[in-house]
């Protein structure tokens, strides 16, 4: 991969661009920065989650997550490179199964709510989504690897069964939507 930081204000980018990791320049402004945006942002979220009492597998977990969204963001950055391997979608894969048999089943939405942690977990959800939606826009435009694009799928979901999982530590439960329409009783 590219250079090792050495120098963080270069300046480089005052006129609207940026380098990516081929040393190719674009507009800050491309859906390629998008998408790498959107996942540098969502790294972030997680790492603010991370700061939360949690397991330790599921801080285990999301630690290697963590990792994993950099490879992303390092095959983004170099067009046609590939970093994200297709057994970290696996993993996830496996993650979901895991955390997911233990929850009982929803039998109503629920709300983005509870503890900060399971709150934190949602932001993480929906940033995910955002940059799925990303990846998927820069799809159709260039040519993009599958496990970027799936990874993001999975780790949405992943995320909100987290925030379930979180919302039970010291037996808390969901937050559950109260739907005008169920509390009438219509069907």
């Amino acid at each position: 991969m590219g250079n090792r930081l050495t120098q963080i204000a270069t300046r480089t980018g005052d006129a609207g661009t940026t380098g990516l990791g081929n040393n190719q320049r674009v507009s800050k402004n491309s859906l390629r920065v998008h998408a790498m945006g959107d996942v540098d942002e969502l790294n972030s979220h997680i790492g603010l989650l991370l700061c939360e009492p949690m397991p330790d597998d599921v801080r285990a977990l999301l630690v290697e997550i963590q990792h994993q969204l950099f490879n992303l963001g390092g095959e983004l950055s170099i067009p046609g490179y590939e970093l994200l391997k297709p057994e970290a979608v696996l993993a996830l894969d496996e993650a979901l199964a895991h955390y997911n048999e233990r929850l009982p089943r929803l039998q109503e939405f629920i709300l983005p709510a509870g503890t900060r942690a399971a709150a934190q977990a949602h932001v993480c959800r929906t940033v995910a989504r955002r940059a799925e939606r990303s990846v998927v826009a820069l799809g159709n435009e260039e040519a993009i690897h599958d496990a970027p694009r799936q990874y993001l799928n999975r780790l949405s979901d992943l995320m909100f069964v987290l925030a379930r999982v979180l919302n039970r530590l010291d037996g808390g439960d969901d937050v559950y939507w109260k739907s005008e329409r169920l509390q009438r009783g219509a069907g």
